[in-house]
């Protein structure tokens, strides 16, 4: 019998159901360490694939052939027999041609096979993997229309999973300096691009295993045959590079997926944003690529309207990377902190975007910490689509439940490190300045300095009529798979009813406009 007793596994979804509302699963981690910027990701990763000998399943957004991952032979370079190339497409037909053993499968979102017709490269890879029996490669198609495969996972043996918001693509590759000028920043056609900052977090044990069974149930859905049991694999592919940041800790997993075929909708992402946000005792820090969920600035405005609310700061780009992006989150952005702002009378929130010296630098993590207690990271940014439209994976390891108290160390030490790569100030001074001015915003506030890496204060632009109700209609980053076509008669970010309106409608009273 095949998955839930159905003939056709691709139509419906064989996992167990959520153990706890914004939950899917929790599992134990041996080990557990984030990493932040690519260049570090694909290091790390491509020593753990080499590692690897058994299965090696990778889940993306995207996939680049073309890039170069941290080491290995380049083209023009002898004994290539000898030697494994860095190029990730070459790279990968040289570990099928000398992993005997080892099955390779690679998912890819359908939308972005778009994104291969102008990488002319990549077919000849894509024709290269096809010849290998133990390489599969697919498009994603199990989404409704508009929808997006948005996962970032990789399974290696079964042992070692990696889960974020680092795509394995073009114009990801940058250092924690980000600096502004850095000559191996730049396209395989050769052409430079910005900073861009990236997470994600690499983990050992059980965990592994849950992640597996999700990215078997994404493969299936999407069309692919059931995968087989991964056997028994000498050792572990963890990197030898990577301290381990968190060991022996219980991580929780959350999805998004809307509804399609015969799955159920699934908002664990959304409820466990919710859940979190209302837990927070002193602070709240986050990245994120956009700031656009009307559910979300909902729950930020309640705890600004208590006494004593927690600290919010939210780092994010100065735009969203792309025209189209630009129309519909930076709008939406803009509305959304004009609300919150009329309701901060503590002026307990602040949103920032990193620089280094004048360029910006791109925000693509998806990080959330609340106390030190909660660390949480993944595919999911603060918008309405990684609440219900598309497919998500976040992680998260929470300090408060039983067994995980030895955590926090490791949650706070992340978050003094992030700050002090954005602000260019020295880790270790970072938990000192905290001390001396009492809060995340006054440190940035005093950290400012000419020529180096800053954070800066975002202000919302006032929006023009066409602006204004673009940005109301979350036209281009609806709540639901429905309301892609009936924005205005039921969508919104001020839809009627909702508390988002009541918000905004109950500060105008009060300011008199």
């Amino acid at each position: 019998m095949s998955k839930a007793g159905t003939s056709d596994p691709s139509r419906v979804s064989g996992l167990e159901p959520s153990v706890e509302p914004g939950v899917w699963r929790y599992a134990k981690a041996t080990r557990a360490s984030v990493i932040v910027d690519a260049a570090d990701y694909f290091a790390l990763v491509q020593e753990a694939m080499l590692k690897s000998r058994r299965r090696i399943l990778l889940i993306g957004w995207d996939f680049d052939t073309r890039i170069h991952l941290e080491r290995g032979r380049r083209w023009w370079q002898r004994g290539w027999k000898r030697g494994y190339p860095s190029r990730l497409g070459s790279f990968i037909a040289w570990l099928a041609r000398h992993r005997k053993q080892l099955d390779i499968r690679i998912l890819k979102w359908s939308v972005g096979a778009l994104s291969t017709i102008g990488r002319a490269s990549m077919w000849w890879d894509l024709a290269r993997w096809i010849r290998h029996s133990r390489i599969t490669f697919k498009f994603d198609t199990a989404h409704p229309v508009g929808c997006t495969h948005h996962q970032k996972i990789a399974v290696l043996d079964n042992q070692v999973a990696v889960c974020g918001g680092i795509d394995m693509t073009d114009q990801r590759w940058d250092t924690r300096e980000h600096k502004e000028d850095d000559p191996r920043r730049k396209t395989p056609h050769g052409r430079p691009y910005k900073p861009w900052h990236d997470a994600a977090m690499m983990m050992e044990g059980e965990i592994a295993v849950a992640l597996a069974q999700l990215g078997d149930d994404r493969w299936t859905c999407a069309g692919g045959d059931e995968l087989p049991d991964v056997p028994e694999s000498p050792g572990t592919p963890w990197p030898d590079a990577l301290e381990a940041q968190f060991e022996n800790v219980e991580i929780g997993i959350a999805r998004t997926r809307a509804s399609y075929r015969d799955w159920d909708a699934v908002d664990e992402i959304e409820q466990l944003y919710l859940k979190q946000i209302g837990a927070a005792k002193r602070f709240i820090y986050a990245e994120s690529q956009y700031f656009a969920s009307r559910a979300i600035a909902e729950a930020i405005i309640a705890r600004l309207q208590e006494d004593e609310p927690p600290e919010i700061v939210i780092v994010h780009p100065c735009h969203a990377d792309g025209w189209l992006e630009q129309q519909a989150m930076d709008h939406a952005r803009a509305e959304l902190v004009r609300a919150i702002e009329e309701a901060d009378k503590h002026h307990r929130f602040s949103l920032w975007s990193p620089f280094s010296g004048e360029t910006p630098i791109y925000v693509h993590a998806k990080i959330m910490i609340i106390d030190d207690d909660i660390l949480r990271i993944g595919s999911a940014n603060l918008n309405n689509r990684s609440m219900g439209l598309d497919s998500e994976c976040d992680v998260f390891i929470d300090a408060t439940r039983e067994g995980n108290d030895h955590a926090r160390a490791g949650i706070a030490d992340l978050r003094r490190s992030l700050l002090g790569e954005h602000c260019g100030i020295d880790d270790g001074e970072v938990g000192q300045l905290l001390s001396r001015y009492g809060s995340m915003a006054r440190l940035i506030d005093h950290s400012q300095e000419d020529g180096g890496r800053n954070l800066r204060r975002y202000h919302p632009p006032e929006l023009n009529g066409v602006e204004q109700t673009l940005a109301e209609s979350a036209l281009l980053d609806p709540e639901h798979p429905q309301e892609m076509f009936e924005p205005f008669a039921k969508g919104g970010l001020f839809r009627k009813g909702s508390r988002l309106a009541r918000f905004r409608e109950k500060f105008r009273r009060i300011k008199g406009t």
